[in-house]
């Protein structure tokens, strides 16, 4: 094939696939050469050798294997003498997961499980029989909690691009983590969600009204919405709650408070994917669903809509508390601050605020919430 075969055949993988994969499954499904690689890509014939090499060792992660399976689908040049591709023969047509991610998704995605990933003892959990993997840290005591859930699609896709590694990929649980690759990707999407929503803020001229009775809440949805995004590494206000001893030295909080903090926090992070415009101002959300909410994907609303009634029916002063600590991840001395409220004030709030959200949940969704896969 000549090098403007090569690049058709490139063009038909997604924008989120990395080079060397490029290479590697032009080379494995449509039988080109080394060579002939080379000079479409315009690099060293052992340029193309190592990359091809280095990722054929990564095939024993089951995350890179389902998303190379995947992607050669994709092309439809593949070529062997009885009809079917190279990997057609080694994996016997098997398609791992129905249709491919657009990069809008994967960065919307990515940002999300980064951010989680980049928190001290977070790994993401993936089984070889599930179709979801979770995110889960240690929270003391040999304790962990889980703190998202990701699509094996996004998994594989994160795998691939090597912002996410695994130890022991043979586990039946396998565990990755954020590489260093996956901290400076995490640092670039951060950058351009930041850029995004200055730019949107900056063309819809967003201003709370004067007049309106909630101007006690001195800080804009979207200054706390920024200043959680720059400050994406900074650790839960939660965790380092849940580090403190009550006068009976058992922890402030327990468990199942940071579990229903932890899932507010994570549905709040899905309803802001995919949504056009600046997204919704939450503060409004506290004590009532409004009528109509913004033009979202399926899994963006339904979390939309998890959030607005878990504010809802905390109401206002407990719903501000909440979405502050466990979204917006004001710490507590800034959140009493915006309230106007005295010191070491706030932590009880929470609490009682948590406590409602765990009642709220379990009677919205059960004992042990939705499933995951």
């Amino acid at each position: 094939m000549t090098s403007d075969g090569t690049a058709a055949a490139l063009a038909d993988l997604p924008e989120w696939v990395p080079e060397r994969a490029r290479l590697y499954i032009a080379h494995t499904e449509t039988g080109l050469p080394i060579r002939a690689l080379a000079r479409g890509s315009e690099v060293h014939a052992s340029t193309v050798l190592r990359q091809i090499r280095r990722l054929e060792q990564r095939r024993d992660d089951p995350l890179v294997d389902g998303a190379l399976k995947t992607l050669s689908a994709v092309l439809p040049n593949a070529t062997a003498s009885d009809g079917r591709s190279p990997m057609d023969k080694r994996t016997n047509g098997a398609v791992p997961f129905n249709g491919l991610p657009d990069m809008a998704k994967v960065s919307d995605e990515g940002l999300r499980v980064l951010r989680r990933l980049a928190e001290p003892g977070a790994v993401l959990a993936v089984a070889s029989d599930m179709e979801m993997g979770v995110v889960v840290r240690e929270i003391g005591d040999g304790e962990t909690l889980r703190t998202a859930v990701v699509t094996r699609d996004i998994a594989q896709v994160m795998a691939l691009k090597e912002w996410i590694a695994c130890s022991d990929p043979d586990a039946r649980i396998a565990r990755y983590h954020i590489t260093s690759q996956g901290r400076v990707a995490l640092k670039d999407l951060m950058a351009a969600d930041e850029n995004r929503a200055l730019s949107l803020s900056d063309m819809e001229g967003l201003k709370r009204d004067a007049t309106s009775p909630r101007t006690w809440l001195a800080v804009d949805t979207d200054d706390a919405h920024l200043s959680q995004m720059r400050n994406g590494f900074v650790e839960s206000p939660l965790i380092g709650l849940a580090r403190r001893r009550d006068r009976d030295g058992k922890p402030f909080l327990r468990r199942d408070h940071l579990a229903a903090g932890e899932q507010l926090r994570e549905d709040f992070e899905i309803a802001q994917m995919g949504g056009a415009g600046g997204g919704p101002n939450w503060l409004d959300y506290v004590g009532g669903i409004p009528p109509q909410g913004p033009d979202l994907p399926k899994a963006s609303r339904a979390a939309h809509d998890r959030v607005a009634q878990a504010l809802a029916e905390l109401g206002p002063g407990l719903g501000d508390v909440a979405l502050r600590a466990c979204c917006y991840l004001e710490g507590m001395e800034v959140l009493e601050r915006h309230m106007g409220w005295s010191a070491r004030s706030g932590k009880i709030v929470l609490r009682i605020a948590l406590q409602r959200l765990i009642r709220h949940y379990a009677r919205t969704q059960g004992r042990f919430g939705p499933m995951i896969g």
